[in-house]
């Protein structure tokens, strides 16, 4: 009978960089795959019995079993064809999948991927989430980026918690400007950095570079609020979709 159990296993090597583990020796063809840090299960595949199942045969069939985050989502996806509450795994929105063609693979890595993050810990989630918007503070009493960008167009900045690389930035500078002036692409972070002068404590820094300026009253403090709902940039923070569109 088809399986697509080592096609599977090729995928999750290629994508995930996980290899089959055999646990028990009564069942030796169940194989668990799992995260490197956490440990955690994503995937584990099984041959039981298609009567173990619900099946009308007693023929061996190859599942997965793979984890989603919202349980109504378990619910309707067991109604459909090739899909089982987790057989010996139920507890946790975890669903088995048939691996003999009912489910098409592409069908199958998509549920595969939502297992393996919603078993990810918080460091992988935030390395794999997609590119995010946010308004930094920028104090002219603490670093003049207005003159550090006049002179160069990648600068060092203070790491901000959540950012990465990839994400982008705009920097709302504070009074007497009080307005974003700028549009950064965050080209690398985690950079050492060590500076506490009592007022400003850093630990690490990240590096910035320019990609738009904005004039002065485009984007001012009270059309900030009045317009976005935006009244104070304390620290890093994400952007109302209307406001990424006037950005752009």
């Amino acid at each position: 009978m088809k399986s697509f159990r080592k096609q599977l296993f090729a995928y999750i090597k290629e994508t995930y960089k996980a290899s089959p583990e055999y646990l028990w020796r009564r069942v030796p063809g169940y194989a668990v795959f799992r995260h490197g840090d956490n440990q955690k299960w994503f995937a584990l595949v099984m041959n039981v019995p298609g009567s173990k199942l619900g099946l009308e045969t007693d023929e061996i069939v190859d599942i997965v079993n793979v984890k989603v985050a919202d349980p109504f989502l378990a619910d309707v996806l067991t109604q459909q064809e090739g899909f089982f509450r987790g057989y010996h795994i139920s507890k946790g929105n975890w669903i088995s999948i048939l691996l003999n063609g009912t489910v098409e693979f592409d069908e199958i890595g998509k549920w595969l991927e939502e297992s393996y993050m919603a078993t990810a810990s918080a460091r992988t989630k935030q390395a794999l989430r997609p590119a995010k918007e946010w308004i930094i503070p920028a104090n002219p009493k603490y670093y003049d980026v207005i003159a550090a960008f006049s002179k160069e167009n990648e600068i060092d900045w203070k790491q901000g918690k959540g950012i990465k690389k990839g994400d982008t930035v705009f920097l709302y500078v504070a009074a007497p400007v009080s307005a974003i002036l700028y549009k950064c692409r965050v080209t690398k972070t985690d950079i050492p950095f060590l500076f506490d002068n009592g007022e400003v404590r850093m630990t690490s820094c990240m590096k910035i570079k320019l990609l738009k300026r904005y004039k002065p009253d485009q984007f001012t403090f009270d059309i900030l609020g009045e317009q976005y709902g935006i009244h104070a940039v304390r620290g890093p923070r994400g952007i109302p979709d209307s406001l990424s569109e006037a950005l752009k």
